[in-house]
């Protein structure tokens, strides 16, 4: 490949690539864009050849490389701008509904985060897309043009993106009454170590993480994953395991005694963050003042 001096990206070049990673196929984004699939695949081709670097993995799904998911971003951002252009003049159109793509993780999307988002002015005219992930992953998403937006556990902005402090989420450990009495004799963290564990999936490092901190290696070998926040929470409160449930789920069924603290000085605090495009966009501003505003009630 050849890389063009001063090469500017043709604009229907970079719309075809953003369509071929959206729809996944070649044959799908031919089909979006109303042209046959020779189009889309000499657009792209011709888009690699400009740029001096092969920005599509021909897989299936098809995934950009990293700099193919510069152009992604690229192309998110220039559509963004354009919807916003076309609200700001009153044209009709895509103008008239503005997407607002976010990662959040499931405790926030649970506890605190869709509250936030009944504050956003306008609300009727937008449309909110939202990818619940982990908060350790949900900057990979950003950084992959996926959103414009993640409540993240990173602070280290990503290329191109601006980052806010929210606060910080606060996690305590908790087991059912029965299942303390039957299966949490002795030393606690021993204990601990050896019991039933709840886990969100196979990357939720939190039970581990608060073990570890009490001097032990990790949490035991009986592991159940639930992977929702209201269900996680639930299997802890039924006794199938010790887990680390958020403070604003917890304090409820501690109160009902449904729930019991297992560590009440030990609580784990995660800090989150908000990062989004460094973009002039009316509705994503608005979008990170009440996130930002909630945040600041919701956590600690």
């Amino acid at each position: 490949m050849t890389t063009t001096q001063g090469a500017e990206l043709p604009l229907d070049q970079v719309r075809t690539l953003l369509a071929v990673v959206d729809e996944g196929t070649f044959d799908a984004a031919a089909a979006a864009l109303h042209v046959t699939p020779s189009a889309v695949s000499q657009r792209v081709k011709a888009l690699e050849q400009r740029t001096g670097r092969v920005l599509l993995v021909r897989t299936k799904p098809v995934r950009p490389t990293e700099s193919g998911e510069v152009v992604v971003r690229f192309a998110r951002q220039l559509a963004r701008l354009e919807r916003d252009a076309l609200a700001a003049l009153g044209l009709p159109g895509e103008g008239e509904v503005t997407r607002v793509s976010v990662a959040v993780n499931a405790d926030s999307l649970a506890t605190w985060f869709l509250g936030a988002l009944r504050r956003v002015p306008g609300q009727e005219r937008l449309c909110f897309e939202l990818r619940r992930e982990d908060e350790t992953r949900t900057a990979e998403l950003l950084r992959e043009g996926l959103v414009m937006a993640a409540v993240t556990s990173s602070p280290e902005a990503v290329a191109g993106c601006s980052v806010r402090t929210l606060g910080r989420m606060r996690y305590l450990a908790a087991a059912a009454p029965d299942f303390v009495e039957r299966r949490l004799d002795g030393s606690l963290p021993d204990a601990l170590a050896h019991a039933p564990v709840v886990t969100f999936d196979r990357s939720d490092d939190i039970q581990d993480g608060f073990l570890r901190e009490l001097g032990r290696a990790g949490a035991g070998r009986t592991r159940h994953t639930v992977p929702t926040s209201e269900g996680f929470v639930e299997a802890v409160a039924l006794g199938l395991g010790w887990g680390m449930v958020p403070e604003a789920q917890a304090d409820p069924l501690l109160r009902s005694g449904r729930l019991v603290a297992l560590a009440p000085d030990r609580p784990v605090d995660v800090p989150l963050y908000w990062q989004q495009w460094k973009l002039d966009s009316p509705a994503l501003a608005a979008v990170a003042d009440v996130v930002t505003a909630a945040a600041s009630e919701a956590l600690r």
